[in-house]
């Protein structure tokens, strides 16, 4: 078995200047049980986004991957769905204990591959996975998987092989998120996670495979998505497509997946507002929404970009703003006094400079904090510096699009019913936050937004509760009930009725009266 080497401190090095170490190099794939050679002939550079030196390099999976792996898991699939959900809880379990026992050095991954400060990532990405898988397993465990309905036996079992696209962000947690209700459910996966981080996938199938899970349950395969994500997806034998990504990556999945008429589900990208009202705690609220859209540098679809105060107020909320920013350190970010890491790639560091560029120079919005290019004092790295834009325009491309970094869009509104068109005012409809001194009110106005998630005065995130967007935020709900359900198809068993039952089939049709709709339908 090949063992991952965990990166410790890309920046050092004892190798000579003139001979400088070579990364590790991977050539397989986790299929079937055991690691398997690709036939990649491309390969792919992991990249510590806070030194941009290579970390490893992996195969740029194939077609071939993409089979191989699909065959393992639908090989798999009739014993895994056939284990009592006791047993399968019961190994998922040991799962959760290897991610608590490793959990340090899922942290060191992720930070050296996503430059999340090492603290948060211990604490938060992996801490919240930890979380999340516990629960997806207790879930499981309590899930009423059949019921009677009349004479019916209502029966929910696994749909199927289940193919499990997942990000670069914060990609232990919503790996998780997807594999676990998965493997509950009864699910076999083929898990393809960003080509940007695979290295804790790696970490993660070899939890997997110290949990004893039967060979071919999960399988894990790197790649891009246009070639390894679209062979997956347009595979014939999965039957459940689950990304996690763009709202453009959706659309192409969904269009892939259509000729199959298979189950997709999505969750895609969000502009998500966090309003104040004019009754709120302006302190209380600012804070919290510059917390919230810092947080993995403003590298999370939930972020609170747009930040809604009324006009009167808006230059005290830019203020206060701004001093809270202050007080974040970016940085290197395994040094303990680092807040905000760097962005994930150049690629991401460019996209997030041009909407600062363009927002200084669209639509009348006011620079007010940070702007484009690297903090001072640091020349290498994706870096970039949190930014305040104020007087923006709801309609205008930083009011509109989703920029992925630490940038937060100040707009003033002047009364209750405006400031609610301004939220529901995008394409998006993911997550959301209101604020009131009254828990009452600030409930009335959440129930208006267009969005799968609203904080109301600070609610903090329960992971029993759906999950997911309106609109081109996506389709369908993770986390909870509804997340194992994702991954469930329903049958129903028509039983013997005791007594004074008719048997219902193609008799039946003798006894429909003429012109019955019941009639016309059946011969629609």
């Amino acid at each position: 078995m090949t063992v991952l080497t965990v990166p410790q401190d890309s920046a050092a090095s004892t190798a000579e200047p003139s001979a400088p170490a070579l990364p590790p190099r991977y050539d397989d794939q986790w299929i079937g049980g055991r690691w398997t050679a690709s036939d990649a002939e491309s390969r792919l550079v992991v990249t510590d986004p806070g030194t941009e030196r290579p970390l490893a390099t992996v195969p740029a999976g194939t077609p071939r991957d993409a089979d191989l792996a699909v065959r393992a898991a639908a090989g798999a699939f009739p014993g895994w769905a056939a284990t009592p959900v006791r047993e399968r809880a019961a190994l998922l379990r040991r799962v959760v204990e290897g991610l608590e026992r490793r959990a340090e050095d899922f942290a060191r991954v992720i930070t050296a591959e996503v430059g999340a400060p090492t603290r948060m990532a211990l604490q938060t990405q992996v801490g919240l996975a930890v979380g999340m898988a516990a629960h997806c397993v207790e879930t499981a465990a309590a899930y009423d998987f059949e019921e009677r309905v009349g004479h019916s036996l209502v029966v929910r079992e696994a749909a199927g092989v289940a193919a499990c696209i997942t990000p670069w962000n914060v990609p232990l947690l919503l790996t998780v998120q997807k594999l676990l209700p998965a493997l509950a459910a009864g699910c076999t996966v083929v898990h393809k996670p960003s080509e940007l981080t695979p290295l804790h996938a790696r970490l993660l199938a070899e939890v997997f495979a110290e949990a004893d899970l039967p060979p071919g349950v999960v399988n894990m395969t790197v790649g891009t998505g246009d070639t390894l994500g679209t062979a997956l997806v347009a595979h014939p034998l999965v039957d459940v497509v689950s990304l996690t990504g763009s709202t453009r990556a959706g659309r192409r999945v969904s269009a892939v997946g259509a000729d199959g008429v298979k189950r997709i589900h999505l969750e895609l990208g969000g502009k998500n507002a966090s309003l104040v009202l004019d009754d709120a705690d302006l302190g209380t609220a600012v804070g919290a929404t510059v917390d919230q859209v810092l947080f993995n540098t403003g590298q999370t679809c939930l972020q609170w970009s747009r930040l809604l105060v009324p006009r009167e107020r808006q230059d005290e909320a830019v203020e206060l703003a701004g001093r809270i920013m202050d007080g974040y350190v970016t940085g290197d970010p395994r040094d303990p006094a680092t807040d905000l890491g760097p962005l994930v790639s150049a690629a991401a560091h460019a996209r997030v400079g041009e909407y600062i560029r363009r927002g200084e120079t669209e639509g009348g919005a006011r620079l007010v904090h940070g702007g484009a290019g690297r903090p001072d004092g640091l020349h290498t790295g994706h870096y970039v510096r949190p930014t305040i834009f104020a007087d923006v325009d709801p309609l205008s491309t930083i009011g509109q699009e989703e920029i992925f970094g630490p940038v937060l869009c100040v707009i003033p509104y002047d009364d209750e019913d405006q400031a609610v068109r301004i939220v529901n005012g995008t394409r998006y409809g993911l997550h959301g936050a209101v604020w009131s001194g009254d828990d009452a009110r600030a409930e009335r106005v959440a129930r208006r937004f267009r969005t799968g998630l609203v904080d109301v005065n600070g609610g903090s995130f329960n992971p029993a509760a759906p999950f997911g967007g309106f609109k081109q935020s996506g389709i369908g709900r993770e986390c909870g009930a509804a997340g194992l359900e994702a991954f469930l198809e329903t049958k129903s068993m028509q039983l013997p009725q005791a007594s004074g039952g008719q048997v219902v089939g193609p008799r039946l049709r003798a006894a429909v009266p003429a012109g019955d709709p019941g009639q016309e339908r059946n011969d629609a």
